[in-house]
């Protein structure tokens, strides 16, 4: 229900001299009778802006008798504009009604978060959430439409750390944490977890995502273990009123061909969405080295969920099916064979999803949901393979009522996770069942108009490790109209798995199986602190939200060798933390739209009482994204993204870099003609020096810190029938 704002202009006319006066006014807000501070009010024919005091008080003095056109703005209702005759009579009081903004409203609405469980739209919810949707999802989408690493990692604290030198492989780190930490879940499902974690962001297409949901700091409250960085949630699209079908077809100067397909529509009580894709490569190698930046691969994915909808049930069932060939290595062995280093990955991904929702009354329902998840995956390198089947499940039920100012929701869920390793090994198989039941709490109270508390308990019993408890809390601060500030914190844990980045730079070659009895879960608390600010000065309008993180992760798992070649993973004595910030400043004027972001991340070991700097992790980052957009006929942006200096594994020191972009994307009614010239500044590690020592067909390759793919050209064609 929308608010109604009166704007009370009390007009006191002082007069100095028989041709100047004084034009005071009083701005209130008439459903609680405070005043706006900081409101703009502008005389037009004078040029004379002034903004509202703290007591809400504008004034313009000096005033000639006439009739004056005043505007009286404040963020988040429409702007009014009112005419006035100077000199007026003595105390005279003009009333204006100001209603509030209906496109803010709409878009506030649409906006849900379901990441927390609790469906509230982002601006009244405690827990800090990023959502990257609507245009900027398409915008992303445009720059990298084969799948999601670029639109995660353009995000302030959020950084996409490329694991192989020759395959692309790439986990997410968020805020200076290993990609282990970070959980990837797909409309609240995880089914990126383990061995499936290293390709997941490459073989994710953007196409039928509606918006993508990101938690920093400790999220394991929410869903389980994992997710101690934060997690992601993938929201996929639904059938709406109206058909959707959509095509998009996309190539790049590297080789590589992107065409896509989604289709969704709503029969009565049914209603069908299908997403399909092929995504190919050739093998590219920008720097003449012989070794691919990009590898050579080949994906098709297919994707049919059928809804069902009925008086008080709603159901849903999907089934996705991925299948990817992908060579990295020696360019010369890859076009003609024989002998060469590679690194060949053959994966084939059978996911199901199942949801059904019965509603009780108007306020409370109950939801169970269930995915199993087949993944076979196998690595090659010269001399070694690791071939191997996961197959993992999650099944889940809950009861959630929805009040007029409390949310609950209590549930149970139990996650199986299976790896058989097949072939002949050289050291024990890496074999193991992990089952996890939880049970969970959680509560979302407005105890005031200004005031929004969330809570949460978990406890998680994981089979070897024994139980996990899991407390969160979260608050919100409405100061004003204006300003919002969120407070929150922790615990998370991680059961301890080989399947790392760490592991996945050697292919799990040596690796030793988890030792069960000698390990133990990795622990960690985390907090944060935002402050966010939005205001309206004239025709700019100005939005500002600042983070302060800290998580402190106790035990955690390090890779450990040994003189016979070996390496185990082992619980350190010590512990990781990692600190800072993130800022965030949107300017938008006209059809221009401003984007500045800044990261600091202070990525830390305390190992044997050693503090040692956490290797490829960038102190400092900057995001700067200028966009052009004139509304269903023409987007222009471009990009400008800093990396300061990041420490590598063997104690070296990568160089500082930056990384420059410009998209365009001309839209007609039904189709739309789009190019992207991504690191036009063409960066490349390989520019700063070898990325391998020794012989090319046995490379030792280094850490990947910046990009190796240069400067490439990518356009496309989308349409809407």
């Amino acid at each position: 229900m929308k608010k109604l704002i009166f704007v009370y202009l009390l007009v006191l006319l002082a007069v100095k001299s028989s041709a100047q006066h004084t034009i005071q006014l009083s701005i209130k807000n008439n459903s609680d009778k405070n005043t706006l501070a900081g409101a703009t009010v502008s005389i037009k024919q004078l040029n004379k802006t002034v903004i509202a005091d703290s007591a809400g008080i504008a004034i313009f003095k000096n005033i000639l008798p006439g009739s004056y056109n005043i505007s009286v703005s404040f963020i988040g209702f429409e702007e009014k504009e009112i005419t006035l005759q100077v000199p007026q009579p003595n105390d005279t009081i003009i009333e204006v009604l100001l209603m509030e903004e209906d496109e803010h409203e709409e878009e506030e609405e649409e906006v849900v978060v379901r990441a927390t469980r609790i469906s509230r739209t982002i601006a009244n919810i405690p827990t800090r959430v990023e959502v990257i949707s609507g245009e900027e999802l398409v915008e992303k989408g445009n720059m990298k439409p084969g799948d999601i690493r670029m639109l995660l990692n353009e995000s302030t604290g959020i950084q996409t750390q490329q694991t192989s030198a020759t395959s692309y492989n790439a986990g997410i780190r968020i805020q200076g944490l290993d990609g282990r930490y970070t959980q990837i879940l797909r409309d609240g499902y995880p089914l990126y977890a383990g061995f499936s974690g290293g390709l997941s962001i490459l073989q994710i297409a953007p196409l039928d995502l509606k918006q993508v949901e990101v938690i920093k700091g400790a999220a394991s409250t929410l869903y389980g273990g994992g997710a101690i960085a934060g997690l992601v949630n993938l929201v996929s699209k639904t059938p709406q009123e109206e058909r959707e079908l959509n095509f998009l077809a996309n190539a790049t100067s590297a080789g590589g061909l992107d065409l896509s397909g989604f289709y969704s529509e709503r029969y009565g009580n049914a209603g069908l969405t299908v997403f399909a894709s092929r995504n190919s490569n050739r093998p590219f190698d920008p720097a003449n080295i012989g070794l691919t930046a990009i590898p050579k691969f080949e994906r098709y994915t297919i994707n049919p969920r059928l809804f069902l909808y009925g008086k008080k049930t709603n159901a849903d069932i999907g089934i996705s099916f991925v299948t990817e060939d992908r060579t990295g290595g020696s360019i010369n062995y890859i076009n003609n064979g024989g002998t060469g280093f590679f690194e060949k990955n053959k994966t084939e991904r059978i996911t199901t999803q199942l949801g059904i929702t019965h509603q009780l009354n108007e306020n409370s329902h109950l939801q169970f949901k269930n995915s199993f998840s087949n993944f076979n995956r196998s690595i090659s390198v010269p001399n070694y393979q690791f071939d191997a089947l996961q197959q993992s499940s999650f099944s889940e039920f809950t009861w959630n009522q929805k009040k007029e100012s409390s949310d609950w929701v209590i549930g149970a869920n139990l996650l199986t996770d299976q790896l058989v390793e097949r072939g002949q090994t050289s050291i024990a198989k890496r074999d193991y069942q992990l089952n996890t039941l939880g049970l969970f709490i959680q509560n979302a109270w407005t105890i005031s108009d200004g005031i929004v508390l969330e809570t949460g308990l978990r406890g998680d019993h994981v089979s070897n490790y024994g139980w996990e408890l899991l407390p969160r809390l979260s608050a919100m601060f409405k100061i004003s109209p204006q300003f919002t500030t969120r407070i929150g914190g922790g615990y998370g844990y991680k059961a301890p798995s080989i399947f790392t980045e760490d592991a996945e730079r050697f292919q799990f070659q040596n690796i030793a199986p988890i030792d069960n009895i000698n390990t133990r879960n990795e622990r960690s608390v985390g907090f944060n602190w935002d402050v966010n600010y939005r205001t309206k000065i004239g025709e700019l309008g100005i939005s500002m939200n600042h983070l302060f993180f800290y998580t402190r992760l106790n035990n955690p798992l390090v890779l450990v060798g040994s003189f016979s070649g070996i390496y185990s993973f082992q619980n350190s004595t010590g512990y990781l933390d990692t600190k800072g910030m993130e800022t965030n400043l949107r300017l938008t004027y006209g059809d221009f739209k401003l984007f500045l972001g800044y990261t600091y991340t202070d990525a830390n070991t305390h190992f044997n009482n050693t503090k040692a700097w956490l290797p490829l992790t960038a102190k400092h980052r900057l995001n700067n994204v200028l966009m052009y957009e004139i509304e269903d006929k023409l987007k222009i942006g471009l990009e400008a993204y800093y990396f300061s200096q990041q420490q590598l594994s063997d104690g070296t020191m990568g160089r500082s870099y930056w990384i420059m972009g410009l998209m365009a994307e001309k839209l007609w009614k039904k189709f739309s003609l789009f190019i992207n010239f991504e690191n036009f500044s063409n960066t490349r590690q390989t520019k700063f020096g070898p990325i391998y020592s020794g012989n090319i067909n046995y490379p030792n390759f280094k850490d990947i810190y910046a990009p190796v793919d240069g400067f490439v050209v990518n356009g496309g064609i989308k349409l809407k029938l």
